[in-house]
Order: structure tokens, then C-alpha cells, then sequence
């Protein structure tokens, strides 16, 4: 473990061309564009992507939120990369990050200076893209990032109503790399830097292009419905949506290939899950955990969110059908060492203004580290989404007792006060509807509610009415219920004043106003804090948006209602406060 004395805060990577200059470099060998200001720290992608390619020895500069508007000095400041140019929109879609579900402005932007809104355009990637083609044509682009990512294949845009192609044939992009980027990107800048593992286009892992040359059909490749069947069929675009989404929970899976407007995309498969030796050489990089100076201490509200926080893990198993975890981090679970978590944390305690308190110890589920399968040969045939619906899978490990030791070894470390769960808990990994599944899980839900809630705990129901939560791959009311009891139980046991916030979601494909006034009414939420109501928004790569554009369930085919009208839109999200 490193002592505190032993942690030392190294340069950020440049981000003018003085920087570049006081590093005594001539020319950076990537350079990195990003909707997002510039923040050092492991939750946010470019700093993540620039580490990694400075620790295998790239030069590597950062070019945060440039003005798109002007004369374009911000894409030429640092001059022509020698291998390429990485473009990413920042850690939401540019679309998501700009407009309600209404289709409103949105007034701000959390990952800007003082949250002020417009310092990145609509469809980032693409914009920032065709300028860097139109500046540098014969410079590689290579795209990245959540945006790129979920918008790899044809897919629903809700904000134009209309299906889109690939995001690599919209920008003109060289390269897409998939997924959480580390492997993908630095494999793509050994092959542009003289292609020393002698690698051939199509297997450069987790990374896709777009190409005119036809494919060569063999086992590990499957062909999609074209961008044009999609475009003039629902169901032809349901089945290339069901084949992305297989593939992309498999942990075997295959190439696919997708025709679009006189060529095909090609997305290589994926690199195998990370190891826990290799994600914890990605945190294990020397941040600052500081957003960079330039902002001159501005805050940053995304940053001001997560400055105190620890990820111990990757991916999700659950299978939600409006989230795109799984289709972007995986479904298979990538947890860190424990040893790797605690010299983060002795890396928090030396920033300036740490309290003592951390704000979450999670994930994008704060409770499946280290879960997985028992039977890893099963794992390999699985064709499931989801491990936990409609049932759990009987080869999951479920066991809570890795969390419980990581979460007490935390407490234990000198100058920490408090270690609080902010992500959401998967209480379906704890209970059914009888009770507690083991030992582990009641004794995890105990301390979780005794020592790690700051007030108020956040669970996700989602809803009330099970044949929306059908829809929603997400389990019965019924389960919530359950919990509700044992939080209670646990709070007057030992005199907490802790509150349950659960989430909500109105309009979802099959919800009717119906079924929002069941929910409000719902007699197992009297006394329960119920503010947090969002209005379904459809993204790029979910079967809840899928659903949305074709009206139809895509596993049965059968009409789905979809609610699209505004008002009714807006009373159905109203409605619970009534």
C-alpha cells in the first residue's frame, strides 16, 4: 500500500502548444478532442485513454471542447499528430447531454466550467470529425467514447425521428473504437505506428470501419439487414437490432457486418473481459484527480459529483431494456483488486479539501463485484441478456462476502470517516420475494443500511405495473415490497431516520396513463420519498428505443403501445405528483 508521502501528483498532459513546448516535445504523436473540459481523474474517458497511451510511451496532447464556431484555431493549435486524431463527444451522448425528453435546451452542462451551456455542438463526433478531415485528410480519426460507441450500427436518433446510419459513415472517421477503450485504442495506435504486431485491418480487436470492399463470409462473421432494409422495414431493423445486442452479451462473440449506402461497416468482436490485473494497471496510472489548471478553479459540477468516489468494477448483468451499459461496458463483470481500490484511496486522502468522506464506493451496480459465473463453461454458451430476468441464473455467484471484506478494509483505512453507497443497489441480487437469498446478502444489506447510506438510499423499480416492467427486463413491484420491509425492519432495529428514494420512469413503451395513476396511488409508497420521475428518453442501442420507433415487443413481435403526444407525455411524468 502507498503511503500518503509516497503519492506524488505528476503534470497534466498538455493541452497548448506552450505545454507541449515546456515538455521539450516537437510533435505529439496523438491528439485527443473531447466535448468534456479536461478532468484527470479515472471517471472520465479522454483522461483514462490519454494515460494509458503516455504510459506505453505516445506523446499525447488534449484538446478539451473546441470552439467548432470560429476560424478553427482550436483544431490546429497543437498542429498535425503523427499517428492520429481521437475524437470523443464526452461522457454522454452530445444529444442526451444537450436536450430534456421533451426535446427542451437544456440551460446547462455539467461537464463544462460553472456548468454553462454550448461549448459543444449537437452530434459532436460527427462535427468534431469532418473538421479534422476537412483540416488533415490524410490524418487517421479514430472516434470513441459512449457517443461512437452506441451509435456504431443503424440506430433510432430520437431527436431527428428518423433511423441513422453507423456514426463512421456520418463523420467520415477512420477507426471506431467500441466499448471502454484501453485495449482497442492502444492496439490502433500500434498499427498506425508502422503496424508492428502485423495485424490485418479486420482483426484489430473491438475497433470497426467502414470499407467498400465486399466481405468474405466464414464462421465468426454474421451480415446484418443493410441500413436500407432497416430504413424501409421495422422489423428487418428489430432483427439487426436482436443480433447486435446478442452478440454484444455474448463472451464469445462473432464480427458482424452491417451494408450501408454502397459499402459495409465492419465491427470487429471484442477483446475477452478485462482482467483484474489489467484493469487495475488502468487506475493505477498516475492521475491528478484535478481538473486541469486552465479552468483556474472554476467548478466543474460533474467533477464536484464524483470527485470523492471509487469505482471498483465494470459492467452489468442485469439486462435493463432501457440502459446501455451492458452494450457498452459489457455484460460481464470486471472488478478491480482490493488493493488496487485502497491505493486510490490513499491517492483521495491527499487532494486538497477531502473531508474524509467518501461519497460512493460503486459501479454502475454498487453490489455485483466480483460476481459471476460459477461454471465459466456455462458463461460460454449463455446466450441470456440478462442474468437476473426473469429469473436468476442458477450459475450465478451471488455472494456478497467480497464486498462486505472490501467495504470493511475501506473503514479501516486511517483519515477515512465514512464510506457512502451512492450508486444504485440491485436489490433483485439480494431477495426474492420470501426474503434474503444467503447469509451474505442479508449481512451485506444490514451494513449497507447501518453504515454506508447518508440519509437516503436509491434503488430503481422503475415502476409499479408488472406488464410495463416486463417490458422493462425488470422484476415484479412485488420484490420492492420486500425490501421495503427489511429496510424498515434494519431502521427501527437500530434507530436509523433513513429514507428509501426509489426511481421511476413514465412513458416507457407500454405504459399508459393508467398506469401511472396505479403507481401514484400504490399503497407500498405511502411514506416513501417519491420525487425521482423521469420521462422515458429513447438513445442509441436500447430495445426500449427499438420498441419506441417500431411500436412492436422485440421478442414477440406483437404491437406495443408507444406514447408520443407531448401533453400526454408530460401528464403522464405529472401525474405521480398530483
Amino acid at each position: 500500500m502507498l503511503r500518503p508521502e509516497e503519492i506524488r501528483h505528476p503534470k497534466f498532459l498538455p493541452t497548448t502548444k506552450d505545454e507541449v513546448r515546456r515538455l521539450g516535445w516537437e510533435q505529439l504523436d496523438v491528439i485527443l478532442f473531447s466535448g468534456d473540459a479536461y478532468i484527470d481523474h479515472p471517471s472520465f474517458g479522454t483522461a483514462v485513454i490519454a494515460r494509458v497511451l503516455e504510459h506505453a510511451g505516445y506523446k499525447v496532447g488534449v484538446v478539451p471542447q473546441p470552439n467548432w464556431r470560429d476560424d478553427l484555431r482550436d483544431f490546429k493549435k497543437l498542429g498535425r499528430p503523427r499517428l492520429f486524431f481521437g475524437v470523443n463527444a464526452g461522457a454522454m451522448d452530445s444529444m442526451v447531454n444537450h436536450y430534456t425528453s421533451f426535446k427542451r435546451l437544456r440551460s446547462n452542462d455539467s461537464y463544462t466550467p460553472n456548468g454553462a451551456a454550448g461549448f459543444r455542438p449537437d452530434y459532436a463526433v460527427t462535427v468534431y470529425s469532418k473538421i479534422l478531415k476537412q483540416l488533415y485528410p490524410d490524418v487517421p480519426v479514430v472516434i470513441g467514447g459512449i457517443e461512437a460507441s452506441l451509435r456504431r450500427f443503424t440506430h433510432y436518433d430520437f431527436w431527428q425521428d428518423r433511423l441513422l446510419p453507423s456514426v463512421l459513415v456520418s463523420s467520415g472517421a477512420d477507426y471506431l473504437t467500441y466499448g471502454m477503450g484501453e485495449k482497442n485504442t492502444l492496439q490502433i495506435a500500434r498499427y498506425i505506428d508502422g503496424n508492428k504486431d502485423n495485424l490485418d485491418k479486420r482483426n484489430l480487436l473491438q475497433t470497426a470501419y467502414f470499407s467498400t470492399q465486399p466481405p468474405e463470409e466464414d464462421s465468426n462473421t454474421t451480415i446484418l439487414p443493410s441500413y436500407e432494409q432497416c430504413c424501409s422495414d421495422k422489423k428487418a431493423f428489430i432483427r439487426n437490432f436482436n443480433e447486435v445486442e446478442l452478440q454484444a452479451n455474448l463472451l464469445e462473440a462473432k464480427r458482424l457486418i452491417e451494408p450501408c449506402q454502397g459499402g459495409f461497416v465492419y465491427v470487429n468482436e471484442p477483446f475477452p473481459p478485462m482482467s483484474q490485473q489489467e484493469l487495475d494497471s488502468v487506475y493505477d496510472l498516475p492521475y491528478t484527480f484535478l481538473p486541469h489548471p486552465r479552468y483556474k478553479g472554476k467548478p466543474i459540477p460533474a467533477y464536484e459529483m464524483i470527485k470523492n468516489s471509487i469505482t471498483i468494477h465494470r459492467g452489468c448483468f442485469g439486462g435493463c431494456s432501457f440502459c446501455t451499459i451492458a452494450a457498452h461496458q459489457g455484460k460481464f463483470i470486471q472488478s478491480r483488486s482490493k488493493a488496487s481500490v485502497i491505493r486510490e484511496i490513499e491517492q483521495l486522502k491527499t487532494i486538497p479539501g477531502f473531508s474524509g468522506n467518501i461519497s460512493d464506493v460503486g459501479a454502475p451496480s454498487a453490489n455485483m463485484y466480483r460476481m459471476g459465473g460459477k461454471d465459466k463453461n456455462l458463461c460460454l454458451k449463455c446466450r441470456r441478456k440478462s442474468c437476473l430476468f426473469p429469473k436468476m441464473c442458477p450459475n450465478l455467484d451471488h455472494s456478497h462476502k467480497a464486498l462486505i471484506d472490501l467495504y470493511r478494509d475501506i473503514d479501516k483505512i486511517k483519515g477515512i470517516r465514512h464510506s457512502f453507497i451512492g450508486s444504485g443497489v440491485r436489490y433483485d441480487l439480494l431477495m426474492d420475494e420470501n426474503g434474503f437469498l444467503d447469509d451474505t446478502s442479508k449481512e451485506y444489506f444490514t451494513e449497507l443500511i447501518s453504515k454506508h447510506v447518508s440519509g437516503r438510499f436509491k434503488v430503481a423499480p422503475e415502476h409499479t405495473e408488472d406488464h410495463v416492467l416486463n417490458l422493462m427486463n425488470k422484476p415484479s413491484f412485488k420484490l420492492f415490497c420486500t425490501m421495503k420491509r427489511e429496510f424498515e425492519k434494519i431502521n427501527n432495529k437500530q434507530g436509523l431516520n433513513q429514507q428509501i428514494v426509489p426511481y421511476f420512469i413514465s412513458s416507457h413503451p407500454g405504459c399508459r396513463l393508467s398506469d401511472m395513476k396505479a403507481l401514484s396511488e400504490n399503497k407500498n409508497l405511502k411514506g416513501v420519498f417519491t420525487e425521482q420521475v423521469q420521462s422515458f428518453t429513447p438513445t442509441p442501442m436500447t430495445r426500449s428505443s427499438v420498441m419506441y420507433y417500431t411500436g412492436l415487443d422485440t421478442k414477440t413481435l406483437k404491437p406495443v403501445l408507444v406514447e408520443k403526444n407531448i401533453n400526454r407525455l408530460r401528464e403522464q411524468k405529472s401525474y405521480f405528483f398530483k
